[in-house]
């Protein structure tokens, strides 16, 4: 005899139905029959058994459904409670709290490893900085810098100058356009 319910046969499922069968081909035919008959009972009363469970459920299931309703509970209420209480489960399990112990430990091991060369890079930069060679530098930078400042600013005063004796020589020779204008008509017209 086979397994319906997977299609597939265990061992222990092929031995048992392997005595099944030898025990029911050793009966008589009468046997056989009286059998057929008592398994078909059964099983129509199972079946029966199962409709009626079935039936049961869906009408529990309905009133379940009524009730949590009428209280306005939600379907994704009870997602984010069981997602809240799996959760809390979670963390509340042994290895959850080994795990987080061992992150915070090694969280903090982290951060003293890191503590130590940052502070050994500041210490250095203090060093650095208080050396004579970085006060040299300093001082160059800021005499370079003085320099560049002093000649922008004499090219800037330069520019500005200029600018002043252009438009002062441009002004002038616009004013004196038109008198050099009058002198030439005025002379032209006196000229025989």
């Amino acid at each position: 005899m086979e397994d319906h319910n997977t299609g597939n046969t265990s061992p222990a499922a092929s031995v048992a139905s392997a005595d099944i069968a030898a025990e029911f081909a050793a009966l008589t035919v009468e046997e056989q029959e009286r059998q057929r008959a008592e398994w078909s009972q059964e099983l129509a009363r199972v079946e029966e058994e199962i409709n009626t469970l079935r039936t049961v459920l869906a009408s529990k299931t309905r009133h379940a459904s009524d009730l949590k309703r009428k209280l306005g509970i939600t379907v994704w209420k009870e997602i984010t409670d069981d997602m809240n209480q799996g959760l809390k489960n979670v963390k509340e399990s042994t290895v959850f709290q080994r795990t987080e112990s061992v992150l915070k430990t090694t969280g903090e091991r982290t951060a003293s490893v890191f503590s130590s060369i940052t502070g050994g890079i500041s210490s250095k930069f203090s060093q650095m900085k208080n050396s004579e060679s970085m006060r040299s530098i300093e001082e160059k930078v800021g005499s370079a810098y003085e320099n560049v400042k002093v000649s922008y600013e004499h090219n800037n005063f330069m520019c500005q100058s200029h600018a002043t004796k252009v438009s002062t020589s441009r002004s002038g020779s616009v004013s004196s356009f038109p008198d050099e204008l009058r002198e030439n008509n005025s002379s032209a017209l006196n000229t025989p």
